[in-house]
């Protein structure tokens, strides 16, 4: 078996043990992060010239994505590239595979864990555009698949660029005339688009009904704050707060981690919401200068270690701001003004080999 197949079956029993209930240690994740990182870098020009710091691989910054294609294999090897929404620059940044097996591995396994703990299928009614319309989004590549592991029915309400107002409350009314529990799954964009057409539409979705949310608002839509956005959900709804979860993914990344709330509620122990990020990733807030990680709770920007970035780079930098809480992270938005200092020059690096 060949490196590639290697790394591919370490992590993939990594991602069985847990689907199996074992505990997977921290330290056989580092390992593999060590490993892989060492490979990457021989194999992806950029990634390679970035100098070694401290005592983990240096972590590429996720602006190097916009401007190169980081990948450890040749492009005529892609059978999927995922480019990020390009709202808020010009340049969008651009993931290649050659082979998305890992990445629904790992999205079914932690979706299953922290989205769909209590249910096998369910209804499900999407707010974002179905993958046909939008092939180079990973997010609608995810929720598709979402369709086909954990959907009874599925409803999409969000086509051609809108959001079919309609179209939901139809899907909305009939599961409240049916008694039966659907999952809301959409970007933070589209549930405040539904805030602004739904006009004084309530509803009384039935007990074990869920809301996932992801994504910012790019520059698209007025923003809400995220306790107000919650509120609001709860209020049109009729779902509990703690049944309302948000994601976190990223096109640079192929794993995704979500709030606790509503595995922890189905077990009877909620706690304070808080990133839960699979036993894959290993997710940390860094310094912004020297990139090296903070101390205890202090803020720092946010690193992610994804052992599914097989083929492109798995140590990521980005300029988000994060602190951990309790066994998890809370993601505190963008690092305000310009890229920090850390990552400027880690980027420069990368791009130019100075």
């Amino acid at each position: 078996m060949n490196e590639r197949g290697t790394f591919a079956g370490r992590l993939e029993a990594m991602i069985r043990r847990f689907e199996a209930g074992e505990v997977v240690a921290n330290g056989e994740r580092d390992s593999l992060i060590e490993d892989l990182a060492a490979w990457q870098a021989t194999r992806i020009v950029e990634y390679g010239r970035l100098s070694r710091r401290g005592a983990w691989p240096p972590a590429l910054p996720t602006d190097v994505f916009r401007y190169r294609r980081i990948a450890a294999h040749p492009a005529e090897q892609d059978v999927r590239v995922f480019r990020s929404s390009g709202t808020t620059s010009s340049e969008r940044s651009v993931h290649a595979y050659r082979d998305l097996s890992l990445y629904d591995l790992a999205a079914r396994a932690a979706a299953r864990h922290m989205l769909f703990p209590d249910v096998e299928r369910m209804s499900l009614v999407i707010l974002a555009p179905h993958e046909s319309e939008a092939p180079d989004s990973s997010l609608d590549y995810m929720l598709a698949r979402f369709s086909e592991w954990f959907g009874e029915t599925s409803t999409w309400v969000w086509r051609d660029g809108a959001l079919d107002l309609d179209g939901m409350v139809a899907a909305l009314r009939e599961a409240e005339r049916a008694g039966t529990p659907l999952a809301l799954l959409g970007t933070s964009f589209a549930f405040v688009h539904a805030e602004d057409g739904l006009g004084d539409a309530r509803f009384e979705l039935p007990a074990g009904s869920r809301v996932m949310q992801t994504g910012g608002y790019k520059g698209r839509s007025r923003e809400v704050e995220p306790v107000a956005l919650l509120n609001a959900i709860t209020e049109r709804y009729g779902v509990p707060s703690p049944r309302i979860i948000n994601e976190f993914g990223a096109t640079e990344l192929s794993s995704q981690m979500y709030e606790t709330s509503l595995r922890e509620s189905s077990e009877g122990a909620p706690g304070r919401r808080r990133l839960w990020a699979p036993p894959w990733m290993r997710v940390t807030p860094v310094d912004p200068e020297s990139l090296e990680p903070v101390e205890g709770d202090a803020v720092g920007l946010l690193r992610i270690d994804d052992c599914a970035n097989l083929d492109s780079v798995c140590c990521i930098q980005t300029a988000d701001l994060a602190r951990r809480v309790d066994d998890g992270i809370i993601v505190l938005g963008r690092a305000p003004g310009a890229t920090p200092r850390g990552c400027s020059l880690a980027a420069d690096q990368a791009l130019s080999g100075s």
